[in-house]
């Protein structure tokens, strides 16, 4: 089996073009030979009139005498390789060469009784390749006569075969000159290729953007390129999210066992009393807290991009899980003094992932009692519509700056990061909220404005 592409091609074109040269050769042999017996048609027919009309006037010169009017006839027709034979019924009058094929006799004979021309290819006169024979009926003062004119198809034979071996004689040149065009023509074709193959070692992941040049390649090669190209600024918008994740999470990893490297290294420092080691522990309990929700933000996102999370559906009052999650957050909501309202409303049946959009209601509430002042106000509610339904968090907190909206469902992106840290944020909330809608076929949508507050929306398919 051939490997090389450029030899694939120039063998099916080879192929095809030979193809197509065997058909041409074959309908021009065709054409030809149709053409000479057409040819050779009206030379006969046109001979038999003349020979027809010679007789006509020998009989009338002869007084009836048909035998030698005929031979008369027949002996001023001078033509080579032509047959003239006279017949009356089925007796033959004169003939310019022996008439001895069966055929011919018969052929006379139907003519004779048919009272109608008739065309014959029939075996050779004498040896040569057959003969093209037409009988031509006639009558005189009321005497049925035929007149058989037929002439050998040497010449025809001839001219055919010339043909063709002058076409088998072209043909190993035309293949040999067509595969030696094939291979050129496909070497020039796929030198784009080979180009940008050579471009495409030379990209690592420092130098994505550089992409692959088409140069002056067809429209197809630049097609490839263009795609070639998009799937390299994926890929380089997906490592500098990477890199940018694995920083980030590096950065706030950090933070915590710094924390706590630090209170045991003091706590160990020199001997304290009871109330300072329980203030010591208190805080590497609370730091530990928050690396562990770090750590399962951190690993619920990773099985998120390894698609290894698999939702388990069921039925339940999506109303009722709101209010629950309003009851999990009002202590939280109580120590910031934010007054706290969930007009749920009636009961609103939904298939989903209760654990997962339980957190995405967490989440939410989480981050507008954190991002709202003491005497603000957050509110959830349910609103139900035909075709969707409305989880809707309001707060009446700082907003967010329009550069700001865009990014926040990034992971790891806190307009303020000194704000956030000192509140306990690690920038994933609203990475996993968009997460969990999505995998519900759900979108979030947010309308803020600084100091105006914020509002999410998140809508699930009904």
């Amino acid at each position: 089996m051939i490997k090389s592409f450029r030899l694939q091609l120039t063998f099916w074109y080879s192929l095809f073009f030979t193809l197509v040269f065997v058909l041409f050769s074959v309908f021009l042999q065709g054409l030809l030979s149709r053409t000479l017996y057409a040819r050779l048609d009206d030379k006969l027919d046109s001979e038999a009139n003349t020979a027809a009309g010679i007789f006509q006037e020998e009989l009338d010169e002869a007084h009836g005498d048909a035998k030698a009017a005929a031979q008369e006839a027949v002996s001023q027709i001078r033509v080579r390789s032509l047959l003239i034979a006279i017949f009356e019924g089925k007796q033959l009058l004169a003939a310019s060469a022996p008439v001895e094929r069966r055929e011919l006799l018969d052929l006379a004979g139907q003519a004779a009784q048919g009272g109608k021309p008739g065309v014959l290819t029939t075996a050779p006169l004498s040896g040569g390749s057959g003969a093209r024979c037409q009988a031509r009926p006639f009558s005189i003062r009321g005497r049925p006569f035929v007149l058989l004119a037929a002439e050998s198809l040497d010449s025809v034979a001839n001219d055919v075969g010339l043909l063709r071996r002058v076409l088998l004689l072209t043909l190993p040149v035309i293949v040999l000159f067509v595969g030696a065009g094939a291979f050129l023509l496909a070497n020039r074709s796929l030198a784009p290729v080979r180009r940008m193959a050579a471009q495409a070692k030379t990209i690592t992941d420092r130098n994505f953007r550089s992409g692959l040049d088409a140069g002056g390649a067809g429209e197809e090669l630049r097609l490839l390129a263009d795609a070639f190209n998009e799937l390299l600024a994926r890929l380089d918008r997906s490592f500098a999210t990477m890199g940018r994740f694995v920083a980030d999470a590096s950065h706030e990893l950090r933070t915590p066992l710094a924390v706590i490297r630090g209170e045991a290294d003091v706590a160990l420092a020199a001997d304290r009393s009871g109330a300072e080691y329980k203030e010591s522990i208190a805080i590497i309990q609370d730091e530990a807290r928050r690396l562990t929700r770090l750590v399962d933000d951190l690993l619920n996102l990773a099985r998120v991009d390894a698609d290894e999370v698999k939702l388990e559906v069921e039925s339940f009052y999506l109303n009722d899980l709101i209010a629950e999650c309003c009851r999990s957050v009002q202590p939280l909501a109580l120590a910031k003094n934010v007054r706290l309202e969930c007009p749920c409303g009636e009961d609103v049946t939904y298939r989903g992932d209760q654990e997962l959009l339980r957190r995405l209601v967490l989440n939410l509430l989480d981050n507008a009692i954190r991002y709202t002042p003491a005497g603000g106000e957050v509110s959830a509610r349910l609103e139900a519509a035909v075709r969707d339904l409305s989880i809707v968090v309001s707060d009446t907190g700082i907003g967010i700056t329009p550069d700001d909206a865009p990014h926040v469902f990034e992971r790891f992106y806190r307009a303020d990061h000194a704000r956030s840290r000192e509140q306990g944020g690690f920038g994933l909330g609203l990475s996993i909220v968009k997460w969990i809608a999505e995998s519900h076929q759900g979108t979030v949508q947010l309308r803020s404005r600084p100091g105006g507050g914020s509002t999410f929306t998140v809508l699930l398919p009904n």
